[in-house]
């Protein structure tokens, strides 16, 4: 399964001039929600993640909302586990809703559709940990970062996408006057 492929296949792989989450530019934003809103490809996502982590001992799986509730759910499902996820609190960080059960001791997989800084991975893994679970791994769909994302445990991601992503104050695309979209 070529991911980038299914990626293009559901309009989810843009070309323009996007303002990203990170407050960087870039002339590449990937729209998750448009590629899982189809059942069959959230699976074979799902899947294709679960297989490196189907021998791996976990009691659930976890993602930030709202991009990593579909991920973290059809990952969960291939690996047999519950599926849970982090919101943001008013403070910056991420919580675990009440009602969303979490063991002291239990092991879990962090998922995100696509991580560019890592910071909200970082923040849902974080919210795992305080309930007392512990973290066994983390996966994406795309890791955009370059390789510098670093979650201090074994991370992989189904593709690497290689897009230039420009501080705000140095974008070639405002110097082009190329029109901004907020995604």
């Amino acid at each position: 399964m070529n991911v980038l492929d299914l990626y293009r296949q559901s309009g989810a792989l843009l070309q323009g001039h996007f303002l990203l989450r990170s407050g960087k530019h870039s002339a590449v934003f990937l729209q998750s929600a448009a590629l899982l809103q189809h059942p069959l490809y959230a699976e074979a996502v799902g899947e294709a993640i679960a297989a490196r982590y189907e021998n791996e001992p976990l009691d659930f799986v976890i993602g930030p909302a709202i991009g990593g509730v579909v991920l973290s759910f059809v990952v969960a499902k291939a690996l047999g586990v519950r599926a849970l996820f982090a919101e943001k609190d008013h403070y910056g960080g991420m919580f675990i809703r009440p009602g969303l059960t979490v063991k002291p001791g239990e092991r879990f997989l962090a998922v995100e559709d696509v991580v560019t800084t890592g910071a909200s991975l970082k923040k849902t893994i974080g919210a795992a940990e305080k309930a007392g679970a512990v973290a066994a791994a983390a996966a994406a769909i795309i890791d955009r970062s370059g390789g510098a994302a670093s979650f201090g445990l074994p991370f992989a991601a189904l593709a690497a996408l290689e897009a230039e992503a420009y501080p705000a104050d140095s974008c070639p695309l405002c110097a082009q006057n190329v029109p901004l979209e907020e995604v």
